[in-house]
């Protein structure tokens, strides 16, 4: 059994004194990290006052790196520098990097050996836009972007990656991939981990959902073999709702 994952993505939301409420709240209400990973990827400024509050249980990630360790990129943050906050997961490739900043899968690929390089743990978004869904090409598109984002990765790393899919178009709609649907993406892409990297390596290495996740519907999401855990975002800003969602995976471990 693989252990399941709740992580949320507060993206440009929270300001520091709600931050703060938040995880003062939070931190002895989420799952032993023996059993779930709890995590929240927060803003570079908010990091500190969080990992010092963190408890026992619940982790803080970032939400982007540069892929350099350092140099003149105004703005950026590096991986020394989240591994100097004790930082431990960071997000790679989401749609919005993507999209709005045109990150590429090459810049994807390497952004995710820098994160390797720095003991971060990558959680690398992958996923398609609802016109390619609707024309059939999805695992055209996922195949795609696992190929070239996971170039030079050993099998070995691959296990230390949590992959997410994130259909672009259930992204802050409220529209949600049916369970069956999440689940039948994900396993496809296990299988091509799998045809890659080897029988191993697909089972060991956990895949994620996200997409409009909430308290209604993670139960069902997580009842699925293939989804190992989900990535949450505007849902993961209510404490309340969080603390649910990270115990909703107790469940599946039963």
């Amino acid at each position: 059994m693989r252990k399941p994952i709740i992580a949320g993505n507060w993206k440009m939301y929270k300001t520091r004194d709600e931050a703060l409420f938040f995880i003062l709240k939070v931190s002895d209400g989420v799952p032993s990290i023996k059993d779930v990973d709890s995590v929240i990827c927060a803003q570079a400024p908010l990091m500190r006052c969080l990992i010092k509050r963190q408890g026992d249980n619940l982790r803080i990630g970032a939400q982007n790196m540069h892929y350099a360790d350092e140099g003149a990129f105004t703005g950026e943050v590096s991986g020394p520098m989240l591994k100097s906050y004790n930082v431990d997961y960071v997000i790679i490739g989401h749609s919005e990097r993507r999209a709005m900043f045109y990150e590429t899968d090459e810049i994807v690929n390497k952004k995710i050996v820098a994160a390797l390089r720095n003991d971060l743990i990558p959680i690398v978004c992958i996923g398609e836009h609802l016109e390619e869904r609707e024309n059939g090409s999805t695992n055209a598109i996922l195949h795609s972007q696992i190929m070239k984002g996971f170039v030079n990765i050993d099998a070995k790393d691959m296990k230390k990656i949590i992959i997410a899919y994130e259909p672009i178009w259930a992204i802050g709609t409220g529209k949600t991939a049916t369970a069956d649907l999440a689940d039948e993406t994900c396993g496809y892409i296990r299988s091509v981990i799998g045809e890659v990297y080897g029988a191993d390596v697909a089972e060991a290495i956990r895949i994620q959902y996200g997409g409009s996740v909430n308290p209604g519907n993670i139960d069902e999401l997580l009842s699925k073999a293939n989804i190992d855990g989900v990535l949450i975002g505007g849902a993961s800003l209510n404490p309340d709702h969080f603390i649910y969602m990270t115990n909703a995976a107790m469940k599946r471990l039963k």
